[in-house]
């Protein structure tokens, strides 16, 4: 294995983690019996990658994470969460149609229904495809003007007086398949990191049915997880509490073997690559 595929794989496993120091040059040549000129090539491949920063006096560092974080546990999306952190979020929308609904989505399956399809970029880079759809009487009113660089939570509280509660997630590692990877300015075969579920309105009605593939160099998921209220005798006073704590470990596993997934898949390309 070649030593650049060595150190990225130290990197992506998290052995060697952001900021930490990495070898010289000429202790990777002690430590893996390479030449001078190998050891230099391999750091600086890592440095055109921007894994490795160089910095003069310090030595070469793993770079800071580059990636965009999103709450999966939060109703709101990802233009309100990213957003809020000054990021410039901008959508294009690709697609707004009614359409029949897959048989699959039990709301709205079979049924006359909008499909919206919008790419969101973070600070100018494509970062997610999102796939939604929604039932009749509310994509029906939307327009593309008043959705192109917006909230679609937003949009439908204002539009319809509804107020977001929340709904069930799943998260999967998925490859690009070459639309994807069109749209997302990566290569087929990309990490991808699939977020799919359904929300709804505090008074039960469904809102949205949606998948939305993150490109995993962009953006991360994390999960909040707090115990649950108890009362002085410290019985548990959370009504099903116990469904929601199993869930988010099943979510917090589900995030962790995605990373993983896509950590395995970037170091395989980069393989190829050297």
């Amino acid at each position: 294995m070649q030593l650049a595929s060595i150190v990225r794989a130290q990197i992506h496993d998290r052995d060697i983690l952001p900021g930490e120091l990495l070898p010289t040059e000429a202790e990777l040549q002690q430590s893996f019996g390479v030449s001078r000129s190998v050891a230099r090539q391999a750091m600086s491949t890592l440095v055109a990658e921007g894994l490795v920063l160089r910095s003069r006096g310090r030595g070469s560092v793993v770079a800071p994470e580059r990636a965009h974080h999103r709450i999966v546990n939060e109703a709101s999306g990802l233009y309100s969460q990213v957003g809020a952190t000054g990021a410039r979020i901008d959508t294009a929308i690709l697609h707004l149609a009614a359409e029949r609904a897959p048989e699959p989505i039990p709301e709205i399956g079979g049924q006359q229904a909008y499909r919206l399809e919008r790419v969101r970029s973070i600070d100018g880079s494509p970062a997610a495809f999102i796939r939604t759809w929604l039932p009749e009487r509310l994509g029906a009113e939307l327009t593309v003007s008043e959705l192109r660089n917006a909230s679609l939570h937003e949009r439908v509280s204002t539009r319809f007086g509804l107020t977001i509660a929340g709904g069930h997630r799943t998260v999967r590692s998925v490859a690009a398949d070459s639309a994807l990877a069109r749209v997302l300015g990566v290569h087929t075969g990309a990490p991808l990191l699939l977020l799919e579920g359904a929300t709804y309105a505090t008074d039960g009605s469904f809102v949205e049915h949606f998948a939305t593939w993150h490109r995993g160099d962009v953006i991360a998921f994390d999960i909040t997880v707090e115990p649950p209220r108890r009362d002085e005798a410290g019985a548990n006073t959370d009504a099903g509490s116990h469904r929601l704590d199993r869930t988010s470990e099943q979510i917090a596993a589900a995030i962790t073997e995605a990373h993983r997934a896509i950590d395995r898949l970037a170091s395989a390309a980069s393989q190829r690559r050297d």
